[in-house]
Formats: structure tokens, C-alpha cells, sequence
């Protein structure tokens, strides 16, 4: 999620490299499909993510068995998101072979009510990673592997006695979210609560994600008082102080926003008018930790918009709306000089302006079922494919970026129906 992420490898998202650092006696950052976590125990070895799987899984066994070669006594999941623990079979494997007990598998108690859900919607999940991480239609098919756990707990587990780690839910990006803390060494894993990034709420294709439960989780895990956090992306963050900071001005930034988006609902503002009229305080989102490279933070306020206003857009017409080819269809037979909208739309273009361009050129590029009959619908999907590229370098978000390219590849492709896309 952070500027030098590989943003994919051999096909896994969201891989960090390869390789182990050690981080304090007995405790390492692990690389693989995120930062994963080890830390010894007097129980054993606590792995936190398994990773991907294949590749990348085998060379993360590798490299911890270089500097280790106790038994793993338990894979703990960071959270439910698919991928970050597809390689379990694998680390049973290695320890099978070492003759070694096989590990628990350990996550939060609603990790299975998550792995529930991807199940009952197995397609949607699967195109939803496609494009997001900018995959093949059919490239994530067959490839989203779960394994449920073993063993849940619900606040906090710990493992080992003497010398320990503890388990701790940090609802966060998902509500199944586990931070890791070793008291001995004041280190803390933040998992997904922690990256080098905005905090990763509102993104287009996933559920709500609870701003204020996320700022109190900040601010449970900065009551620990770590000297070193492991970020589940992005450099560690050493020192009790920088620490104290980093989490705490995100935490004030996430209430922050939601205070302002609140106010200016109780103003009347719709979502488009708080996004157009909101403005970030700079000593809260111009800070290095807050960049929005993954996320952003419109996609907070859109997160929050719905979580306290539901669906509606405050537009009358869209409470009961015809079929979309049927209205695309009608207005772009409604445009007696669809050349003039053209011409309007390649003029704000060439300011540079492409989102406008993009607003002006969707009323004939939207035209599914008269797109073969009337030249000009033709000739606006390409300008919008086009100019999707454009946008594509204006926006920092990954997430923005791979939507704006995809698109633009179903576009020309004439695939962008199969997967919903105008």
C-alpha cells in the first residue's frame, strides 16, 4: 500500500518483497504478501500471516527457518482479507517434515463469519480483485484460497507464559483485525490498523468500514506505549514518541473527519456537495503517514456519508430509476448535435480539466445499447477511455489509478459490461 510496494507479483497483490529483519531479540518482520510478523514464545514460534502462498510462501519459510529452527507453534491471521493467509498448507507442510506438531491456525472470532460471506459471493469477489489489482478478466478464477482456523478468540489471547505474545482485536480496516504485542520487547505488530498510508476506509469496492471504532482502536494501541511498531505496510515506526504521534494524530484525523462531514450533513449537504466544499486540515493529512497512496481521504467522507445517511444520492429520479441501457439510450437519442458535446468535452480535456471532461462525455459514452448504431457513442467511448488514462496521473490513490486503467482497458476491449462497468 505504500509507494514502494510491488503492486503485483507473478500475479499476488500487495507483495512487500522478500527477506526477514530481525526486530528485537527473538522477534522479526517477515515480507510476503504484506509485512508478516514472528515472534519466539516459550510455546514456540508465533507466525502472524502465512502469506500468499506458492512463491512467495515457501521463500518466506525459507527465510525464517535461516534464523530459527524452532517449531512454529501457531499461525495467527492479521485479518480476513483473502490472500494474506492462502500459504497455510505450506507451513504445515514444513513442519510435518521437521517432524514437528502442526501449528494452530488462530484469528479472530469473526474471521469464519467473513470467510462465510466471500464464499456465498465467490464471483463478486474475484472480479472486484481483478480490477482492482489490475488483473485479466478471469485471472483471480479458481485462485482465491481460505483456510479457516482452528481456534478463535474474541478480545485478547495470549500465547506463550514467561516469554509471550498477545493477541489483540484491533477492529480497524476489517472488523476481524488481530495486532500482535510483545510486552518483553514493547513491540508491537499493528497489522492492519497500522500503514504507511491514510487509513484504508471508504475504498469503491468493499463494505463500510467504521471511522471512530478505527481511532479507538489508534488509541487503544498507543496505549501500550510500544517502542517500536511493525506496520502491516510501509517502514517500521521506532521510538516511543514518534510513535505516540503517528498514531495519535491519525486517530484526532479520523474523528476529525467525521465531526466535519456530520456538521455539514446537518447543514443539508448531500455527498457530492460535502466533497466539493471539505477541506483538510494540513497539520492532520499533510503529515508523511497520512498520504493518500492506497486511500484517500474523499473516500473517508463517502464512507462516512453512508454510514449515517444510506443510499440515496438526494436526487428524486434515482429512488425508483429506469433500466440503465434504457435511459443511457433515450438520452443519447435526446442529443440532436452529439458533435457540439463532443467538441464541448475534447475542449476541457485539453485543459487538462479530464474529470469534467469525463462528466460531459459519459452522457453518450454511457449509451450501451445504442453504441453500434450512432457513430459518435463510439467515438465518446474511446475519448473516455483516453482520457481515464489522463485522470489515472492526476490522483495518488493505487486504488483510483487501477480503476481509472482497468476501465479504460474494458472500454476499448468492449468487456466493461461483463463486469459492470459504464
Amino acid at each position: 500500500m505504500t509507494s514502494d510496494m510491488q503492486e503485483q507479483e507473478e500475479g499476488i497483490p500487495l507483495v512487500t518483497g522478500t527477506g526477514i529483519e530481525a526486530v528485537a531479540d527473538g522477534v522479526w518482520l517477515l515480507r510476503g504478501q504484506g509485512q508478516s510478523f514472528v515472534a519466539e514464545t516459550d510455546a514456540g514460534l508465533v507466525v502472524v500471516d502465512a502469506g500468499p502462498g506458492g512463491r512467495v510462501t515457501r521463500g518466506m519459510i525459507a527465510h525464517l527457518r535461516a534464523v530459527s529452527d524452532k517449531p512454529v507453534a501457531a499461525i495467527c491471521f492479521s485479518h480476513g482479507h483473502v490472500g494474506y493467509n492462502a500459504g497455510v498448507p505450506l507451513w504445515r507442510e514444513d513442519a510435518a517434515r521437521r517432524g514437528h506438531p502442526a501449528p494452530a491456525v488462530i484469528a479472530h472470532e469473526r474471521v469464519p463469519v467473513r470467510y462465510a460471506r466471500y464464499r456465498a459471493t465467490l464471483g463478486l469477489q474475484e472480479r472486484m480483485a481483478e480490477i482492482q489489482f489490475r488483473m485479466k478478466p478471469g485471472g483471480m478464477h479458481g485462485k482465491i484460497a481460505l483456510h479457516d482456523p482452528d481456534r478463535t478468540y474474541s478480545q485478547q489471547l495470549t500465547l506463550g507464559t514467561e516469554r509471550r505474545i498477545q493477541l489483540i482485536w484491533a477492529p480497524s480496516e476489517t472488523d476481524d483485525v488481530t495486532a500482535a504485542w510483545v510486552p518483553h520487547a514493547r513491540v508491537l505488530y499493528g497489522s492492519a490498523a497500522v500503514i504507511d498510508s491514510i487509513p484504508n476506509i471508504g475504498t469503491p469496492f468493499r463494505t463500510m468500514r467504521d471511522t471512530l471504532r478505527w481511532a479507538d482502536t489508534l488509541d487503544r494501541l498507543r496505549d501500550l506505549r510500544p517502542l517500536r511498531v511493525v506496520r502491516e505496510f510501509g517502514p517500521d515506526i521506532a521510538g516511543e514518541e514518534e510513535v505516540q504521534q503517528v498514531l495519535g494524530t491519525t486517530a484526532r484525523a479520523l474523528r476529525w473527519l467525521h465531526a466535519e462531514v456530520v456538521r455539514m450533513m446537518n447543514l443539508g449537504m448531500g455527498e457530492r456537495d460535502i466533497l466539493a466544499a471539505i477541506r483538510y486540515p494540513e497539520e492532520l493529512f499533510g503529515v508523511p503517514w497520512m498520504r493518500p497512496c492506497y486511500g484517500a481521504p474523499d473516500y473517508i467522507v463517502r464512507d462516512i456519508f453512508r454510514s449515517e445517511n444510506g443510499w440515496w444520492d438526494r436526487n428524486p429520479t434515482s429512488l425508483h430509476p429506469a433500466a440503465p441501457a434504457d435511459i443511457s439510450r433515450e438520452v443519447a437519442t435526446a442529443i440532436a448535435d452529439k458533435g457540439a458535446l463532443i467538441a464541448h468535452a475534447q475542449a476541457l480535456a485539453g485543459k487538462g480539466e479530464y474529470q469534467l471532461a469525463l462528466h460531459v462525455i459519459d452522457v453518450l459514452a454511457a449509451a450501451d445499447d445504442a453504441g453500434d448504431a450512432i457513430p459518435e457513442v463510439r467515438q465518446a467511448r474511446q475519448l473516455k477511455a483516453a482520457w481515464l488514462r489522463e485522470r489515472a496521473g492526476q490522483v495518488p490513490s493505487y486504488v483510483s489509478r487501477s480503476l481509472y486503467k482497468v476501465s479504460a482497458d474494458m472500454i476499448e476491449q468492449d468487456s466493461a459490461r461483463t463486469f459492470g462497468i459504464r
